[in-house]
């Protein structure tokens, strides 16, 4: 006998589930929100300070990932009229509003590994 599957088919549940996969959409990936979350602590950074201060993102990935977030509405990019021409990126009103996001994101990633160690040591 087969079982049946429990799904919420409600409207608010229909709209929940659409705004969390809106979400990871646009947040997905390795590095969103190592960006983000470095440009909301950083305020405005160049390239150079984004690619030094996010270890493990190479340059064309930061590229990308910032023009990704650059159409999302998430972070501002700045052209400074200097010689040479430097790039100034910073994090939008909007993009603001993931800090908590993003600290409870920290916050989990640091219980949860505390449970997974002590697990660990009971086994």
């Amino acid at each position: 006998m087969k079982k049946k599957s429990v799904i919420n088919n409600t409207p608010v549940c229909q709209n929940r589930m659409q705004a969390i996969s809106d979400t990871m959409s646009i947040l997905s990936g390795k590095w969103k929100f190592h960006i983000i979350g470095t440009l909301i602590e950083g305020s405005k950074l160049g390239f150079m300070d984004l690619l030094r201060e996010i270890d493990g993102i190479g340059t064309k990935m930061l590229s990308k990932e910032l023009q990704d977030l650059e159409m999302n509405h998430l972070v501002n990019r700045k052209v400074m009229d200097t010689k040479p021409i430097t790039v100034q990126y910073s994090i939008t009103e909007y993009g603001a509003t993931l800090a908590p996001v993003i600290n409870e994101i920290a916050s989990w990633g640091i219980e949860y590994r505390k449970f997974i160690f002590e697990s660990d040591e009971e086994h």
